[in-house]
């Protein structure tokens, strides 16, 4: 970026970044158009700013999304479960969600299901144990 040119604004992005949201793999996208970065997770996050979308099925959906096949994200898997139980959602509701993103592949069940034993286990730890 040359002295002329200004960082753009980019409230969504930094927002992410901020709360441990952001995945290091966007880098490259905001490095090279930050504009489309910010309009992308916009578009993205726009069921939930709106109210379309329920907090804890945002998060079913993440959960699919990121164990998906296509997608094999462990460290989303990992945050979104982990929202997903902060919130109220069941095991059984994950655990039906990692099982119907495994139709697209077995694959999807031996990531997401080891992540959700343990941050059973980490949130139902003695406080004050690692």
């Amino acid at each position: 970026m040359s002295d002329q040119q200004t960082k753009p604004h980019t409230p969504i992005t930094d927002h992410l970044r901020a709360t441990g949201a952001w995945n290091p793999n966007w880098d490259p996208f905001a490095e090279l158009d930050a504009i489309w970065t910010e309009k992308f997770m916009d578009m993205a996050m726009t069921p939930v700013a709106r109210g379309a979308l329920d907090a804890k099925t945002f998060e079913l959906i993440a959960i699919a999304v990121d164990a998906s096949c296509t997608h094999m994200y462990a460290p989303g898997v990992r945050r979104h479960i982990a929202k997903a139980l902060e919130l109220g959602v069941t095991k059984e509701e994950i655990l039906a969600v990692l099982q119907a993103a495994s139709v697209l592949g077995i694959h999807s069940m031996s990531l997401g299901a080891p992540i959700l034993l343990d941050e059973l286990a980490a949130k139902n730890a003695p406080k004050g144990k690692a």
